[in-house]
């Protein structure tokens, strides 16, 4: 079949980037596979940048999705009192958050990653009346301009086309070197009346930077930030847009640092089915919003309720959780396999659960080996300010054969491109 890129190329816009990285037609999915118009068949270790943690197509979702379509549930309805949302509440209030002792608002801010961001920013600094927001070194938050401010990425704020305010960045954990303290850094930003930086309304970070780098904070370093937050009154908003739903091992990934953020911004895989859908949870006393004061025609997806509510239902199951650990455990080992076995690459593991790496300092090298990845079948991506991290993204719930696949087409092409560039400079 056809598998010519030649529409895209002519009637879609230059901003397109997936298509450019794996450049196939893509016409079906199940689990952790797709296919391409010629029936190639590819391990996804990308799941859509993190919206798939369950993998593609889930059965149980997508019968409960077909039934509801089928019987003419709601797809529309702004904010309106549906069953749907009513037991999406319920099932998400009694199955993650009473387990974990912890006492959060929802809002629905619109579908997507960004506009949790907005809506958490929004509303802190309603709250505490101030208006500067403390971001970190190597963020990402999103794309619209409220959330690019406080976006690290230079060539992606670049695109906003004007200056990017109220934001102040710091650096995040481990930036400088492991003995530079950077909440010291911080605090004393804080506590000198000559340094220009104002109190914040908040400060927001990723525990695991995804497409920063897979930088990691260490547990005791968010907990020193969260007392910092506390003495100082300022909102901490964790995004966990990409690196919640399991993705670090835990559903939050702040579980292991016993936080409790202020806000917290989810979207990506809550849906559990790749819909979009995106809640912010509010601590209740911070719940200052007036009727109406932040709303979005698509702020109540009802077919995202339905999946994101049966997605839970894994979640009931301790085994379920043991069993994601489990897959981090045997990514964590082979990619420090892989870093002794090929001394030359020099690479540094990065990340925790299921979003680790391996970052390359050598110019290329891990764009080299995404791509060869691709060709010999296995999709994923990089990631950092220079796309020095080749990173692994399979669906959480990844079976042992299918993730042993994919280490052997990674290793393949870690191996060529170590070979390529031995032959460069020799």
């Amino acid at each position: 079949m056809n598998n010519s890129l030649k529409v895209f190329e002519e009637l879609e816009s230059n901003v397109r980037s997936y298509c450019r990285s794996f450049p196939t037609k893509f016409t079906k999915a199940k689990g952790h596979k797709l296919w391409d118009v010629n029936q190639k068949e590819y391990l996804d270790f990308f799941s859509g940048a993190g919206a798939l943690n369950y993998g593609h197509n889930d059965p149980n979702m997508k019968e409960k999705l077909i039934e509801y379509i089928t019987d003419d549930g709601i797809t529309h309805s702004l904010d309106m009192a549906s069953t749907t949302k009513e037991k999406f509440l319920t099932t998400f209030n009694e199955t993650i958050l009473k387990p974990r002792n912890l006492d959060y608002k929802v809002m629905f801010p619109g579908p997507t990653g960004t506009n949790t961001v907005e809506s958490a920013l929004k509303l802190a600094r309603k709250v505490t009346g101030r208006t500067e927001v403390v971001s970190f070194t190597n963020g990402f938050h999103g794309m619209t301009i409220g959330s690019l401010s406080v976006t690290g990425n230079a060539m992606k704020r670049k695109g906003a086309g004007i200056p990017l305010q109220n934001a102040v960045t710091m650096p995040f954990d481990n930036y400088m070197d492991h003995e530079f303290d950077t909440i010291d850094y911080l605090e004393h930003y804080l506590n000198d009346s000559g340094s220009g930086v104002e109190i914040p309304a908040a400060v927001i970070l990723e525990t695991v930077q995804g497409e920063g780098g897979l930088n990691t904070a260490r547990f005791e370093w968010l907990k020193k930030l969260e007392n910092l937050c506390e003495r100082w009154g300022i909102f901490l908003i964790i995004d966990d847009v990409q690196a919640g739903v399991g993705r670090t091992g835990t559903f939050f990934s702040f579980e292991p640092a016993q936080i409790k953020p202020d806000i917290v911004c989810m979207s990506k895989s809550l849906s559990g089915y790749g819909l979009p859908f995106a809640i912010t949870l509010i601590k209740p006393e911070h719940d200052k919003w007036l009727p109406g004061e932040h709303n979005g025609t698509f702020r109540g997806n009802n077919m995202a309720f339905v999946t994101a509510t049966e997605a839970l239902n894994y979640w009931k199951d301790p085994s379920f959780e043991k069993n994601v650990q489990e897959n981090a455990k045997k990514i964590t080992h082979f990619l420090n396999g892989m870093i002794s076995k090929y001394p030359d690459m020099k690479g540094l593991r990065k990340g925790r659960g299921i979003m680790q790496g391996i970052s390359v300092s050598k110019e290329g090298f891990s764009e080299k080996v995404a791509a060869l990845a691709f060709e010999k079948g296995l999709i994923m991506e990089t990631a950092g300010a220079n796309d020095e991290v080749f990173k692994l993204f399979p669906p959480i719930n990844i079976d042992e054969k299918a993730l042993e696949e994919g280490f052997e087409i990674i290793e393949a092409a870690v191996q060529e491109v170590v070979e390529e560039k031995e032959l460069v400079t020799s």
